[in-house]
């Protein structure tokens, strides 16, 4: 009789083993599959979409689709080829029609009969997209411009990498500029093959898509496939690298003729999008030139009376994305409020630009960061929070309850364990309420006392939002034992247009006593150990961690910068994109007469306060990071060595101001985690 009872003891044993969960790796992190392109069948029935897996062997991703019911249920893969691939169109009876490999394919929805539509790969070809009867492309390739490499301007020297230039806009983040400029062809598809390519910029010195975060939402067909709409910053040299002025452009295929839709409109100008039927044009837009953080409002265009109305203008938020509904009623958009990302919509039957045509859907602790299609009352979207990457669900429009639909990482994230993530407030100096998000390690135990780290976000108008990051990704930081606070300082979108536009002239002022506001109060935590604070933060966050460094009065025992700006001037005399100099330092450092610039550079200037630095400081650099070059790093660096400060320095040659290969992603977390060992 024992023996079946210690049987039965031992499987159950191995059972509750079996189920045992682990802490989030970085290892774990980079298996994780990640989505892409999503496209809903014309029967609303199916949602086709693309997921890439980091291939660490050959340090690169594959892409792969996949299918699923929008009302959820299996995953089905339906390509099985390595390698880049994108989704171009689902055609009524289930047609996919998809690029890769330079060739246009069809398949059938469930990854059947594949064939090739042309028979002639074009190279180095980007952001295609088809004509709505599928009979024209628009796609970009750089095209020669300008003769400015050694090479080119003489004949007889075809080794030199010799580079001559004239004008400003000589490098963009992370690519010197060589001559070449990407414009928007249109061509014919015909017998199995793309021909009568014409450049629908010849001669025009100008970049479509917008470089570097421009694809191919810059470049689409009109309802009719007749004309295509673009956008295009048509500025060259240092009024190209001192202004946002994107204009939207409409080119007519038959006559070749183009006209400006955006005249007179001084900000960035994107995202252009047609109605359904055609009918109207919509678009985001900001309005003052240079400040790329302004706020973002919808503009809608009656094609046929020409009158336009700014439908957000009077609503204290920015917009990030939008599309309209099927029946051209409404039209949806994402927005983030109180830190976080959610779904909104206008009632386009409401006095238009008012409030009060405006609902939230959604609402909870995540971000909808994404929309797909809508399927009678149901609107696709994609969503993340701090442990989980994206998945996509399907949100009733009636009530805004949602429910997933793709289970991408499901496996992965069952076998870990999760962090809680709250929502904190904390008073500032100036007597604000500010919203800061507590990610918790998992299992976490108020009876013990934790090493925090205080997130400083970059931007430095960027969001901190329940966003999902492979790089400096809370879940991580929480699984190593740290509690992380996350605060929504001065800067940031979210809270209003006021509070995000409070940090541009005042980098190193109010926002870094917020920054000194949070981790004092949750300092106050019996379950922080106040002898391990650590500051960790990229680009803007880079430089409050330079900045903290010098006014942290003994605070925190370590410190990590990604990129951060370490030296103003230097910066300004490095950096390209010089209308972001000009709106958030204030101006150029040689104009003594500018108070706002002048305070900047002399109070505010990290490099100036390195003789109070005296804390372990771990410096990170890419090699190809044009925005923020790589002598802040490498001063940063040198100043810590010849202080005698403990430091180290994390070069990376190849990388731009992310981290992109894989590879170098790992060999990033291992060390931003060993330094914290050593020094926290």
């Amino acid at each position: 009789m024992k023996k079946p009872l210690l049987i039965l003891l031992t499987m159950t044993a191995m059972g509750a083993q079996a189920q045992v969960k682990q802490n989030l790796t970085p290892e774990t992190l980079w298996k994780l599959g990640r989505l892409g392109s999503e496209n809903i069948t014309p029967d609303g029935k199916q949602v086709l979409f693309s997921v890439s897996h980091p291939n660490m062997e050959q340090n690169k991703s594959d892409v792969h689709f996949y299918t699923v019911p929008i009302t959820g249920g299996p995953m089905k893969q339906i390509t099985k080829e390595p390698g880049g691939k994108q989704i171009l169109d689902v055609a009524v009876g289930g047609k996919v029609t998809y690029f890769a490999d330079g060739i246009i394919w069809q398949m059938n929805i469930d990854g059947s009969n594949v064939a090739k539509i042309t028979t002639n790969a074009l190279e180095d070809i980007d952001n295609v997209r088809l004509s709505p009867d599928g009979k024209k492309v628009i796609f970009s390739r750089e095209v020669d411009m300008e003769k400015i490499q050694g090479k080119d301007k003489y004949a007889d020297l075809p080794k030199s990498n010799a580079y001559v230039f004239t004008d400003l806009n000589f490098r963009h983040w992370d690519t010197w500029n060589s001559g070449k400029v990407s414009h928007v062809f249109v061509a014919d598809i015909a017998d199995g093959k793309i021909t009568n390519e014409k450049d629908i910029l010849a001669g025009e010195p100008y970049d479509v898509p917008q470089k570097p975060s421009g694809g191919v939402e810059d470049m689409i067909f009109s309802h009719d496939g007749k004309s295509i709409v673009y956008v295009c910053k048509k500025k060259v040299g240092k009024e190209y690298a001192q202004s946002t002025n994107t204009n939207l452009y409409i080119y007519d295929i038959e006559s070749g003729k183009t006209a400006n839709l955006t005249e007179g409109m001084n900000g960035y100008d994107t995202a252009p999008l047609f109605s359904p039927d055609g009918t109207k044009l919509a678009w985001l837009s900001m309005k003052e030139d240079g400040f790329e953080a302004d706020k973002n409002d919808i503009i809608l265009k009656d094609k046929k009376t020409g009158k336009q109305v700014n439908l957000t203008e009077k609503w204290d938020e920015s917009i990030s994305a939008f599309r309209f509904s099927n029946d051209q009623k409404k039209i949806f958009f994402l927005a983030v409020h109180n830190g976080t990302e959610q779904l909104f919509e206008i009632d386009l039957s409401k006095t238009l630009g008012s409030v009060d045509a405006i609902k939230q859907i959604t609402k909870g602790q995540w971000d909808v960061n994404g929309i797909v299609a809508q399927a009678a009352n149901t609107l696709i979207v994609n969503r993340v929070d701090m442990n989980h990457a994206a998945e996509m669900y399907a949100v009733d429009l009636s009530n805004g309850a949602m429910h997933k639909i793709t289970t991408i990482n499901d496996k992965a994230y069952d076998a870990l364990n999760l962090s809680d993530v709250k929502e904190r407030h904390i008073k500032t100096t100036d007597g604000k309420d500010m919203l800061a998000w507590v990610i918790y390690p998992p299992n976490f135990d108020p009876a013990k006392k934790y090493p925090t780290l205080l997130y400083c976000q970059g931007g430095p108008q960027s969001a901190l939002s329940q966003f999902y990051s492979f790089r400096w990704n809370f879940q991580l930081m929480a699984a190593q034992g740290y509690i992380v606070i996350a605060p929504n300082r001065r800067g940031m979108p979210g809270h209003g247009v006021e509070w995000n536009k409070q940090i541009s002239g005042d980098w190193g002022g109010q926002p870094i006593r917020d920054y000194l506001s949070a981790i004092d109060d949750i300092a106050k935590e019996s379950y922080v150990d106040k002898a391990r604070l650590g500051c960790v933060g990229a680009s803007y966050g880079g430089y409050s961690v330079f900045m903290l460094a010098g006014v942290h009065k003994g605070r925190f025992k370590s410190f990590i910068a990604h990129d951060g700006l370490f030296d103003l001037k230097s910066w300004y005399g490095t950096t390209e994109e010089l209308w972001f100099a000009n709106k958030d330092l204030g101006g150029n450092y040689w104009d003594h007469g500018n108070k706002v610039a002048a305070n900047t550079y002399e109070n505010f200037n990290p490099s100036n306060m390195v003789n109070k630095w005296n804390t372990p400081i771990m410096i990170i650099q890419g090699g190809k990071d044009f925005r923020v070059p790589i002598e802040q790093g490498l001063q940063a660096f040198q100043a810590a060595q010849l202080k005698g400060i403990k430091s180290k320095l994390l070069y990376l040659p190849e990388e731009n101001h992310w981290v992109i290969k894989p590879q170098n992603s790992i060999v990033w977390q291992r060390e931003f985690y060993n330094w914290l060992k050593e020094t926290l």
